[in-house]
């Protein structure tokens, strides 16, 4: 602008100096001087103002003005432009608008070719914060069920913040201290121009991750910044990143800001957390409760363990003391011991696997499991012996034997030997058939005889 003013007093100069008659220019060419000076010098310019008579021709393109308490800028948006503005244009809204003067040669007037429209104040972001809302709102964005469980102990967890400052030293630090766990960390802007798209490209990226590939892909992921003004927070209300959480397959919690920020991400995210370090604590247990609890359970599994095998070995005992047929008692209670032994081999072994996969998680070995069933063995093997010890054949094999009638029933007396026809005597090693016993001398012999003592009497 300095240069054409010096050449024009040049020219004026050189005019005074050497008279010549005026030269008339056309309408066209002093509006394309004009025209050609004003796109010189206002190329590209911001310019903050209320939008006023705004309105949309049949074309697409905005035609609308730029106010102030004292002047008004003419102002149009093209159709293409105006697609991908991040606001939209609406009387009263303040907005700062980039862009470059024109003229109109048709209307002997000038105005702001936009190329770029955003909000200006806390009050024109906090309206199109609302209108927003209301839009994800009505698409369904933030449905709770559409929300995913955050998992309970996750082996990688991604973090999707900036790579340095407090927030990912916070997250690091206090998962570290309750449950460590392998952290990725894509770092990302997380305010300015871009930090949108940077951090919807980083929470696409976790999940593009193949399951077969060497970074391996995280159970759950953390979007995080520090607190700041809203529109420091601007970039984690922008659509392209409430639409990358809505459609993310791991599960993400949010944690933007101090606890009183409320962003468009902790509506969509499937856990806001007030802080990144309240994040951290949402996404791992504390390893030393959940030892504890283990413990705990491992106790309770053990004595319970303990009871059920008293409560039976007493009942078995109990069954076997004052029982006439103790064979077939026995063998009753020996088909429900090993009922019950494979219906408590079988829930022992299912308990112990989930125990064992429980304590695997938490990095606990086991080793004490065998020695257990172990003992428990050898006392099953204990009590097997003993029954074994009263059958009928170790009674037999002691010196005893077992006479039987001509219905092969129990013969106790010489009376009762005397109404049978034959008898059956059954020795350790075999059995002895004897013909008639009605006999004077058997008779004679009842009344001298000493009477056999009891079968199972030791």
């Amino acid at each position: 602008m300095m240069n054409n003013m010096f050449d024009f007093e040049n020219k004026l100069e050189e005019k005074n100096n050497h008279p010549q008659a005026p030269v008339a220019k056309s309408v066209t060419e002093i509006s394309n001087e004009i025209k050609r000076f004003v796109e010189g010098n206002f190329g590209h310019i911001l310019v903050r103002g209320e939008i006023f008579g705004a309105k949309r021709a049949d074309s697409g393109h905005w035609y609308l003005s730029l106010k102030d308490e004292n002047a008004v800028l003419s102002a149009v948006c093209w159709r293409g432009v105006a697609s991908n503005l991040k606001v939209k244009i609406e009387d009263g809204l303040e907005v700062i608008a980039t862009g470059k003067i024109t003229t109109f040669a048709g209307k002997s007037s000038y105005q702001l070719v936009i190329e770029q429209l955003e909000p200006a104040g806390q009050g024109a972001l906090l309206k199109l914060l609302e209108e927003r809302k209301q839009q994800f709102i009505k698409d369904g964005l933030f449905d709770v069920a559409h929300k995913k469980p955050i998992p309970y102990l996750p082996e990688t967890i991604g973090v999707v913040s900036s790579a340095s400052g407090a927030v990912i030293r916070d997250i690091i630090h206090r998962i570290r201290d309750r449950f460590p766990s392998h952290i990725l960390l894509w770092p990302t802007p997380v305010q300015g121009d871009g930090a949108a798209e940077k951090i919807a490209a980083a929470i696409k990226g976790f999940n593009e991750l193949a399951k077969e590939s060497s970074v391996k892909r995280p159970d759950v992921i953390i979007v995080a910044r520090g607190g700041g003004s809203l529109e420091d927070l601007w970039p984690f209300n922008e659509e392209i990143v409430i639409r990358a959480v809505y459609d993310s397959e791991i599960p993400i919690i949010s944690a933007v800001g101090h606890e009183t920020d409320t962003m468009l991400i902790d509506y969509v995210s499937d856990k806001r957390a007030p802080t990144p370090t309240g994040a951290a604590e949402f996404a791992v247990p504390v390893k030393n409760e959940l030892v504890t609890n283990l413990n705990i359970i491992d106790n309770r599994m053990r004595n319970s363990i303990h009871r059920y095998l008293d409560e039976y070995k007493t009942r078995i005992e109990g069954l076997a003391r004052g029982i006439p047929n103790l064979q077939q008692i026995l063998n009753e209670s020996a088909q429900k011991l090993d009922y019950r032994l494979e219906r408590l081999q079988i829930a022992m072994k299912n308990l112990l696997n989930i125990k064992k996969n429980t304590l695997a998680l938490a990095e606990i070995k086991p080793v004490y499991i065998n020695a257990l069933m172990e003992r428990y063995k050898e006392k099953l093997d204990s009590l097997n012996h003993r029954l074994e010890s009263v059958s009928v054949e170790s009674v037999l094999k002691r010196g005893f034997a077992w006479v039987k009638g001509d219905e092969n029933q129990t013969i106790y007396d010489v009376e009762g030997a005397q109404k049978q026809s034959g008898l059956t005597i059954r020795f350790a090693d075999g059995e002895f058939k004897t013909g008639a016993a009605t006999t004077e001398k058997n008779k004679k012999s009842k009344k001298e005889t000493t009477p056999q003592g009891s079968l199972f009497d030791f």
